[in-house]
């Protein structure tokens, strides 16, 4: 019984307490993006990875930044460029003439927090690099297997405006994140607050972390206990499955989505100081989760169809459970 009790107290207190803690911290950089930053931190405590796409200058890497000082977790910062090669991610192995011996010098995605800036500006090739660290938590260099650090995430960013010079994600790439947030522009009264934060300091650099990667880690493990009653999990199960079978669908949502979701729930429910799942939690989450894994029939894309029209479809379609 005791063994139970734990998690409960982390879901009823320490989970939501830590989220306010981080999201006051980001909210001293990025203004007016609060509904994003659960976001962010609803896959973060589920173990996700996220990718952030928008035009530039709207925050991508201010809010990957300022969540990784929020954290006391290693952090790694890779440059995507067309030059970039798969070693410069995951690390080489050399000759150590002095010693005499192989030795492996670690590349940047071996770090708790990883932020692989304007992703799409690499090419397939080294995108791949990522897929095995994303999925597994581990990397296979010259056969040898690496496990990465606990808790491991990926936030990437990109540009879905500018096309000169980027390679799009595959399917492959795109389903192995767990959420695609949107920041979008800031309002004129958040715009004028932002100038008058940043007017004579970086309130980026005065971020100090309030939790541990140790913490962290034990967070995602009590996000697991949170409840969901079994007709949520059969309405996660019918949003997904409608996905693919939807009129418009070349490719719907895949198994990892629907897991994604499950869990990303799980932990919205936390963060919002909650110990259960309710429809709204799924509802809410369906469109980051799901639209990035869809692929549209070529008929539908010269409709103008998008799969945020089609989430919206669906949630209208698929019956809430009461």
């Amino acid at each position: 019984m005791a063994q139970q009790e734990a998690p409960i107290s982390y879901l009823t207190g320490e989970v939501a307490e830590l989220a306010a803690r981080i999201k006051a911290n980001i909210e001293t950089v990025l203004v007016g993006k609060g509904g994003v930053i659960e976001l962010t931190l609803a896959a973060v405590l589920s173990g996700g990875h996220i990718l952030v796409e928008d035009v530039p200058g709207t925050g991508k890497t201010t809010l990957a930044r300022s969540l990784a000082s929020s954290l006391d977790c290693t952090f790694k910062r890779i440059q995507f460029t067309p030059d970039l090669m798969p070693s410069d991610i995951t690390g080489i192995h050399y000759y150590n003439q002095k010693e005499g011996e192989f030795e492996f010098r670690a590349g940047p995605v071996i770090a708790q927090v990883v932020l692989a800036d304007e992703i799409n500006r690499a090419t397939p090739r080294t995108q791949s690099a990522l897929l095995e660290a994303m999925a597994e938590r581990q990397l296979t260099v010259d056969d040898v297997t690496i496990a990465l650090p606990s808790p491991f995430m990926v936030i990437a960013t990109q540009n879905p405006i500018e096309l000169e010079g980027t390679f799009p994600l595959p399917e492959a790439q795109l389903d192995r994140f767990l959420l695609r947030l949107r920041l979008g522009y800031p309002m004129e009264s958040e715009e004028e607050a932002m100038l008058s934060r940043f007017q004579t300091a970086d309130p980026l650099a005065e971020i100090e972390p309030v939790a541990g990667g140790g913490d962290l880690a034990a967070y995602q493990e009590a996000i697991r206990h949170v409840h969901l009653e079994p007709v949520l999990r059969k309405y996660v199960v019918r949003l997904v499955q409608a996905t693919r079978c939807h009129a418009d669908v070349e490719l719907g949502a895949s198994p990892r989505a629907t897991m994604g979701l499950f869990r990303c729930s799980q932990a919205m429910a936390a963060v919002q100081g909650r110990s259960y799942v309710t429809p709204d939690d799924i509802k809410v989450l369906a469109p980051y989760a799901l639209c990035h894994r869809l692929i549209l029939k070529s008929q539908a894309r010269l409709r103008e169809m998008t799969p945020e029209r089609v989430i919206e479809d669906i949630l209208e379609q698929v019956q809430v459970p009461v």
